[in-house]
């Protein structure tokens, strides 16, 4: 890669970022940084989730500074994002660098001291404060992601120790978002050193079979697995099972017993795991064949048993006489998303693979895509070209299909009939499907897992492809809530945009019983009568939302469905205009 190539790619980001301030007028360029990237890492299984949430305050001599953060892992992971924007492709220089990991660490120690009673109560900084300060009897690690538009040599920093907590640093700059943004990739490639971490793994290799894969037959060490598990986390799952994993169930239950008292019957007792990579460095050695490194392992299943191998790790217990069976197919790149999904279908493991598990591949977001690709707008007042509301079922796949004309004249035209303000994604259609349906409190759980919820109750990976009324009824929620939101920023409200745009779209829709979908799809905006009340309608929820029981959480009470009853009993009647509307 070039440094053109990288100055372009930085330019165009920032054009992203713009786009997304433009849209969300409320969020700082820096926030709408952070958003960004943290949704490709979200997409790419290195994050969980991400709350954006920028604190920057003096304490005890120190400067305490963070960006975002997650709690992961079960509740045992704290994941803190710092960020420096606006170097565009220029070096971060590393006394900065150590700089931000340094306020961010004082951050974590912040926290763990309960100082949120220093901030604003109703503010979304006390709630991250006071959220992780409750957590922290329950972490076992932090992690700190750096994200930068500048240039590092550095992905990963030394192991440290942070708050009492061992703590990583990673590092995703210009070029390492580069990468992962602009190749059209949809995840950066997990690469394994098997013999640099100290392990020495025996294998047998199938010849090439018809489809052109190869598979693996091997017994990993459980402390291998457990390892990776702690490096990668969820993003070693990520081509097929994102699901939360913990020692809870019967089957990760009798996994931990099994380590605790009869670790060496592990191998007998245990399925094992499937696995697939894209490549695998063996070495032939008179003994047989070793194996010796893989490029981009993902675990199709079997992902409760390494899960539950890293808790137990976790936890003081011994694996080192723990081996797991497993079968990794090598598949070649232009076969990998075909086979990886029907891998994870068919194999057999402990846990049954739920439907939520195939996300975006199924014929549901298939045909979601196949509508916004067809479904033209008619134009209205001065606009000469019809335009479609682009649904983005890949992350990045506007700017691929973007990336395909050649010319600047081409790339215009598709940005004026696929305009920004009409693209939206997966956890976007979640948001919007529970807000209309009444559901705020699943919409505040977060994209990710309202995502998920909506995977599973919906049953997504089982459903035939919409139709495009569904589609049209779709964009117009989009309507709703996108005007709704933008209607309560105009207010001034503070903090809590989103949950309480989230509420007050379900309350309206709860007191009128339902909206016209097709007029709004029709008109392209939110009735005017409604759009009237919203402003009343936000000031009614806000009061609900900032007066949690016992003078809780403000985050979590929107999460839950008392929060939603409480909401509801308030006994908000629509006007007559907006009925007969």
């Amino acid at each position: 890669m070039t440094d053109g190539e990288l100055v372009n790619f930085t330019a165009e980001l920032q054009r992203r970022i713009e786009d997304r301030v433009d849209a969300e007028p409320e969020l700082m360029v820096r926030d709408a940084f952070v958003s960004i990237v943290g949704e490709y890492l979200i997409d790419d299984g290195v994050l969980d989730d991400l709350e954006t949430c920028y604190l920057f305050v003096p304490w005890q001599n120190r400067r305490v500074e963070v960006a975002g953060y997650d709690i992961a892992g079960d509740g045992t992971i704290l994941q803190l994002v710092t960020t420096e924007y606006g170097l565009g492709a220029e070096p971060l220089k590393r006394e900065r660098l150590t700089q931000l990991v340094r306020r961010v660490g004082a951050f974590a120690e912040f926290c763990r001291n309960g100082m949120h009673e220093q901030l604003e109560r109703s503010s979304p900084t006390y709630d991250m404060v006071q959220r992780i300060h409750t957590a922290w009897p329950d972490l076992h690690t932090i992690r700190i992601f750096v994200f930068t538009d500048g240039t590092t040599g550095l992905r990963r920093a030394e192991e440290a120790t942070v708050a009492g907590l061992p703590t990583a640093v990673h590092v995703w700059d210009a070029t390492r978002l580069h990468r992962l943004i602009s190749s059209g990739a949809q995840q950066e490639d997990i690469l394994i050193d098997i013999a640099k971490l100290g392990y020495e793994v025996q294998c047998l290799e199938s010849s090439e079979q018809a489809d052109g894969y190869r598979c693996l037959l091997t017994m990993l060490p459980g402390k291998l697995l457990a390892d990776l598990y702690d490096e990668h986390h969820s993003r070693l799952l990520q081509r097929n099972v994102r699901a939360f994993l913990q020692a809870r169930g019967k089957v990760n239950k009798g996994i931990a017993a099994t380590i605790k008292s009869q670790p060496g019957r592990f191998l007998a007792y245990n399925n094992g795991v499937s696995a697939t990579a894209r490549a695998a460095e063996i070495e032939r050695t008179p003994d047989g064949l070793l194996l010796r490194g893989l490029t981009e392992l993902q675990i199709v299943n079997g992902g409760q048993t390494t899960a539950s191998l890293h808790n137990a790790a976790r936890r003081g217990l011994d694996l080192s006489q723990v081996t797991v069976p497993a079968k990794i197919t090598l598949i070649p790149d232009d076969r990998l998303d075909h086979m990886v999904p029907e891998i994870s279908r068919y194999a057999n493991s402990q846990n049954a693979v739920t439907a939520a598990d195939f996300e975006g591949n199924s014929r549901f977001h298939v045909g979601l895509e196949r509508s916004s690709r067809s479904i033209w707008l008619t134009p209205s007042g001065d606009e000469l070209v019809q335009t479609r509301w682009y649904y983005e079922r890949v992350r990045g796949q506007y700017d691929v299909d973007k990336n395909k004309f050649t010319t600047t004249a081409s790339r215009r035209r598709f940005d004026r009939e696929n305009p920004v303000r009409q693209r939206f994604g997966k956890t976007d259609a979640a948001k919007y499907e529970y807000a209309y349906n009444e559901r705020p409190d699943v919409v505040c759980q977060g994209a990710e897992k309202c995502f998920r919820t909506w995977t599973l109750e919906a049953e997504l990976a089982e459903r035939e492809a919409p139709d495009d009324a569904y589609f049209r009824h779709l964009v117009s929620k989009a309507i709703v809530f996108r005007q709704t939101r933008s209607l309560i920023q105009k207010e001034n409200f503070g903090g809590y945009l989103g949950q309480t745009a989230a509420y007050v779209v379900s309350l309206i829709v709860h007191a009128v019983g339902g909206l016209d979908l097709d007029r709004i799809w029709r008109e392209q905006a939110l009735p005017e009568a409604i759009a009237t009340v919203v402003p009343d309608v936000a000031r009614i929820v806000r009061g609900v939302l900032t007066s949690p029981p016992s003078g809780g959480n403000v985050t979590e009470w929107a999460k839950k469905p008392a929060c939603w009853d409480r909401v509801r009993a308030v006994g908000w009647i629509a006007p007559a205009d907006v009925l007969a509307g």
